[in-house]
């Protein structure tokens, strides 16, 4: 579904979430009806959905075992449990994966149509097929294309309501779990290096380029082209480097 433009992947979310029925039955039955929703929802019942409809009862069941007693989503308390009973830390990056599957709009928040579409798309209609899921969940971020993308991803999803930065105490977070399994060796030197900046907050731009640096440039620097398009920031981590010995490139090349 990643492929769909935002308006179809809109409507095959809604489409999943009223019927119960899977992505690729969603996909389909839009195709046929020319992506309107309403002649959509009407065929797939008139042809006799009844055990799609069932299926959805077991999402709806899985989401009302996590959603906030106060509101009609999934909180962090919610998540937290969650994490409990899939046996993994509410920190390990493949709750960021999850998070990227479902297309949550926030950080430590599932919006009812984010799990249940979510679900629906990694056939998910049980915690045990949940818990069974994980493995794969972590082998998408070994796809350098995959990875890229909730790469990208991530900058939205975790920045505050209203901002167009990204806090930096949430962007190393963020740096030091994507670049733990990246093995990027400079990223300690690049944290502290904004740390002693006394930076507050990181622009996209530096998001997403630091990921091409951190991709296409040596970690002694050897390859570094002092000429090319890197924000100035990365230039000056490039000099701090140099400066504090933590390369192999000599200062006075």
């Amino acid at each position: 579904m990643n492929k769909l433009g935002f308006a179809r992947k809109e409507k095959v979310q809604q489409f999943m979430s009223v019927t119960g029925a899977s992505e690729k039955v969603a996909i389909q039955t839009m195709k046929t009806h020319d992506w309107h929703l309403e002649g959509a929802l009407e065929a797939f019942y008139n042809e006799g959905n009844a055990k799609a409809v069932q299926e959805k009862n077991r999402w709806e069941v899985l989401f009302n075992k996590y959603k906030d007693p106060k509101a009609d989503m999934i909180m962090a308390d919610g998540i937290s449990n969650l994490c409990n009973d899939l046996q993994v830390e509410p920190q390990d990056i493949v709750m960021l994966v999850l998070s990227w599957h479902f297309q949550a709009e926030t950080i430590c928040e599932f919006s009812k149509q984010e799990f249940i579409g979510g679900v629906q798309s990694l056939e998910i209609d049980s915690l045990e097929k949940f818990k069974k899921k994980i493995p794969f969940l972590r082998s998408e971020l070994k796809d350098e294309d995959t990875f890229r993308e909730i790469y990208n991803f991530a900058f939205d999803w975790a920045k505050e309501k209203g901002q167009k930065s990204l806090a930096l105490e949430t962007a190393i977070g963020l740096w030091q779990l994507f670049f733990a399994e990246m093995q990027w060796p400079l990223v300690e030197h690049w944290c502290q290096f904004l740390e002693e900046r006394n930076m507050k907050v990181i622009s996209r731009d530096v998001w997403l380029q630091l990921l091409e640096f951190a991709k296409t440039v040596d970690s002694t620097l050897s390859n570094y082209d002092a000429e090319g398009a890197w924000p100035c920031l990365l230039d000056e981590f490039v000099e701090y480097l140099i400066e504090n010995g933590h390369c192999g490139k000599k200062s006075d090349e």
